[in-house]
């Protein structure tokens, strides 16, 4: 059976990957991460992962978790047999990205995480998405199950990135990329050259969805991700 390790992205826990857990759990051993919460390099979460991975899997990563599963494909691509990227991007900090990131540190140190939380999620989910209250409820609950201090650390770790354009054609293995089709954070056309860098890699654009494609659109995220590890 396959080993399957889900992982989470920036203020994100193992919620995010709950809809694909519970769908794939039949058929393959599905880990979906707990948290990166205390680091402040993708290459100590990534360290982390493959400290506790099996020796061979299969790894999705969604928005940060993607570039964590970039980093793992740096440093230790025989571990890995098929390797997913959801919503992410693979170069390096852009020159306005450090203020865009202190201003919401600011925000979350000086008014707290909710407020940060009312600041982001807009952002990130689709607009249609913004009128159901569970659902902004259930992100809004995660991202407060952080601190300030751990986003800083993760902010840190996004902001000291590598470019990992050079990785990408170095990618052997089944490779899908997806995104929201809406997604206005990492956008569509980061996706294409994703996927074009990589040999005979997937590309797919999930309707309706933004930037949190796998609480969003989870039956097709499940779908594609069915298809990815039977193909």
């Amino acid at each position: 059976m396959t080993d399957l390790i889900l992982l989470p992205g920036l203020l994100c826990d193992a919620t995010v990957w709950a809809p694909q857990k519970e769908v794939l759990s039949g058929e393959f051993r599905v880990t979906a991460w707990r948290h990166f919460y205390g680091h402040n390099s993708l290459a100590s979460m990534a360290r982390e992962v493959l400290d506790e991975a099996p020796q061979r899997f299969a790894l999705a990563g969604h928005s940060m978790g993607g570039r964590v599963a970039l980093e793992i494909m740096r440093t230790a691509p025989e571990r890995v047999e098929r390797l997913a990227l959801f919503d992410t991007t693979a170069t390096p900090a852009t020159p306005d990205e450090p203020e865009r990131r202190r201003e919401m540190i600011d925000l979350a140190r000086q008014q707290g995480m909710a407020a940060l939380a009312a600041h982001w999620i807009p952002m990130i989910v689709h607009p249609q998405r913004l009128r159901e209250r569970e659902f902004i409820k259930a992100l809004t609950a995660m991202m407060c199950r952080a601190t300030p201090q751990i986003f800083e650390g993760q902010i840190a770790a996004l902001l000291n990135r590598p470019d990992y354009r050079p990785v990408l054609p170095q990618i052997a293995c089944p490779t899908l990329v997806a995104c929201g089709r809406d997604d206005l954070w990492s956008s569509v056309s980061q996706h294409d050259e994703i996927a074009a860098a990589i040999a005979g890699a997937k590309l797919a654009l999930i309707d309706n969805s933004a930037h949190m494609a796998t609480v969003e659109a989870p039956a097709e995220v499940s779908r594609l991700l069915r298809a990815w590890l039977m193909d």
